[in-house]
């Protein structure tokens, strides 16, 4: 699924392509993804504004409406002129160009709300990582509320901190020195405050390389991210580590595979 380095970089792409464009139509060729789809004849005539991230959901405003989108798990947004299988909503704009959200695998969100961004899916997200909202602080005080709570599942914890999925939580401990499987309780202040800074930087890496391309991600543009190719420890099970040459690791954490190195994050 798209974290938030993929979601941010989907986001500038679009920004880049629809911000000041008119709506000449908007069609749905399918009636729902995760939830239905809604009339989108409300959308047509109105000029697109601006194109916003939270969490990772994109905010498309549109002339007093937005725009409310999740990539799902393969959702991404094309501008080829010709309609392709999967393509489930479109936007043809009034300069002649045809915008579409493909999305194979249909868990992906197409809504409309409130200028304001008022939606029931955003109600009680967390700070964001990269904003002056998540200090230390933060961190410190959810380690003393979920003391128990395996230190990586903290931090993926959307009410927490938003967008911080399983690649780059696992990323972040690595920077870190800290083992994912650690309860958050027992980190020390300046271990937390660590880990504060190496989301802000790990995610910030992510975003300049363009995201991460395993699957199905790509850039509005077609291109694959490069951030894979600086994985220490995530989908590395049993190679060495780049820094002590270790083995890495793997465990199931909150249901979700996790990677350390047992050395450097001792």
């Amino acid at each position: 699924m798209p974290e938030l380095p993929e979601v941010e970089t989907v986001r500038a792409g679009l920004q880049a392509l629809l911000v000041g464009a008119v709506i000449h139509r908007a069609r749905a060729r399918r009636r729902d993804l995760r939830t239905p789809i809604p009339a989108l004849t409300r959308l047509a005539g109105r000029r697109i504004t601006a194109v916003r991230r939270r969490a990772k959901y994109l905010l498309i405003d549109c002339d007093g409406l937005t725009i409310l989108n999740h990539l799902g798990m393969t959702g991404r947004w094309r501008t080829d002129a010709t309609a392709q299988k999967h393509d489930h909503v479109e936007l043809h704009l009034a300069d002649g160009r045809r915008v579409a959200f493909n999305d194979s695998r249909r868990f992906g969100l197409f809504e409309l709300c409130r200028p304001d961004g008022t939606h029931p899916a955003l109600a009680e997200l967390g700070p964001e990582p990269l904003e002056a909202g998540f200090t230390a602080a933060v961190l410190r005080d959810a380690a003393r509320r979920h003391r128990r709570a395996p230190i990586k599942a903290l931090i993926m914890d959307q009410r927490v901190v938003v967008g911080v999925g399983n690649i780059y939580a696992s990323e972040s401990c690595f920077r870190a020195g800290i083992r994912p499987t650690r309860p958050a309780g027992r980190l020390r202040g300046e271990e937390l405050d660590a880990l504060n800074g190496r989301i802000r930087e790990v995610l910030a890496e992510a975003i300049a390389t363009g995201g991460s391309t395993i699957d199905d991600y790509c850039q509005v543009n077609g291109l694959s991210g490069l951030f894979q190719t600086r994985f220490n420890v995530y989908d590395r099970t049993g190679e060495p580590c780049r820094v002590c040459g270790a083995a890495i690791r793997q465990k199931a954490v909150a249901g979700r595979s996790t990677f350390w190195c047992p050395i450097c994050q001792g």
